[in-house]
């Protein structure tokens, strides 16, 4: 009995021990879980990161009021003359004297250079012979017909050798006529590229006349501007080598588009515009689009998001993200359609760096 006893006493004991072990592991166990759970509630009511530990970003705004908003195309253009003609005589030959000088004014029809013509002066000089021989044949032909003397066919024969001398007369001027140059248009002479002596033909830009009575704008634009543009719309012309501009508007659009260019011509008539010259380059703003009612933001401004075109206002003290609707673009301003209000703060520097809801410090 003894010895029995004196086995179950370290039994016991160590039964005791393991359970008291168990025990404190479970406990431990338990407490972490605790644990876990108030660290995700200290984290979910903190946030990703408290605004107390953040720093305000700087940021720059500007109030949004509505403005008229005006959107404009914008090209490279040229002022050009519908009366811009280089004359040339209608045949070759040796200049004989040039009968203008630059700068002067000319009618239409005037004279400006002569071409040697002496082969056909003689000609004509022959013909004139010819022609008075037939006339004074006819003329005693007719006479002898009164006095019923002679015959009928006689008579007719007299009269057609007249007619076909002076037809040939007239034909042979018409032909010295074109060994002159004369000028299609009454303006001005501009360009001079002839002398006694030279040889000149047709075609060749000898004399150019210019009317600057008649000057026009030209500017071509991309088809993808068809539809966008019409007859009457507001333009203003730049000129930057007068420091001058002009408003004015569109009297020309053209409804076909140029098969190479892939480009139609616009037009702007500039009557009475004597500082004006052809040739000389401007800028056409064409006002396309106008809107008097209108809340305008910077272009660099907006994000493209997944979500839409995103912008932030200050909110107080915090950056706040607003999605908008936009309207149309023109020198880096786009007009809002939806998603602000006037007398909203839009923030134009700084918001590189912003989410939504973060401290800011308006400077």
């Amino acid at each position: 009995m003894k010895r029995l006893f004196y086995l179950l006493i370290p039994a016991v004991l160590f039964a005791s021990c393991g359970g008291e072990k168990k025990d404190k592991a479970a406990e431990l166990v338990e407490l972490k879980k605790q644990r876990n759970a108030l660290d995700l509630k200290i984290k979910a009511l903190e946030g990703p990161e408290s605004d107390s530990s953040k720093k305000p970003i700087p940021v720059t705004t500007m109030q949004v009021q509505t403005t008229d908003f005006v959107a404009t195309i914008n090209v490279q253009s040229q002022v050009t003359s519908d009366q811009n003609i280089y004359a040339s005589p209608q045949a070759p030959g040796i200049v004989n004297n040039v009968l203008v000088h630059a700068g002067e004014h000319v009618s239409k029809g005037q004279v400006l250079a002569t071409i040697d013509a002496s082969a056909i002066e003689h000609q004509i000089q022959g013909q004139q012979a010819q022609l008075t021989l037939a006339k004074t044949v006819y003329e005693k032909q007719q006479n002898l017909w009164k006095q019923n003397i002679g015959t009928e066919v006689q008579l007719l024969q007299s009269k057609a050798n007249y007619e076909s001398a002076q037809s040939q007369q007239a034909a042979l001027v018409a032909q010295k006529n074109m060994y002159r140059i004369i000028s299609p248009i009454s303006g001005i002479v501009d360009q001079l590229n002839l002398k006694t002596g030279d040889a000149t033909a047709p075609g060749l830009q000898n004399i150019r006349v210019v009317n600057t009575d008649k000057l026009k704008a030209e500017a071509n634009l991309g088809e993808n501007y068809l539809g966008k543009v019409k007859t009457g719309d507001h333009v203003m012309l730049i000129f930057p080598d007068l420091n001058d501009s002009l408003k004015t508007s569109l009297t020309y659009v053209a409804e076909a588009v140029d098969p190479v260019s892939r480009a139609f011509v616009v037009q702007v008539k500039l009557d009475n515009a004597h500082k004006l010259h052809p040739n000389m380059s401007c800028i056409m703003k064409i006002a396309n689009y106008e809107n008097k009612n209108s809340l305008v933001v910077p272009v660099s401004v907006i994000q493209k998001t997944s979500k839409g075109e995103m912008l932030y206002v200050a909110d107080g003290n915090k950056a706040k993200a607003v999605y908008v609707k936009t309207g149309a673009n023109s020198n880096g301003q786009l007009e809002i359609l939806s998603g602000l209000t006037a007398g909203d703060k839009v923030i134009t520097a700084g918001f590189e760096d912003l989410d939504n809801g973060d401290p800011i410090l308006v400077q």
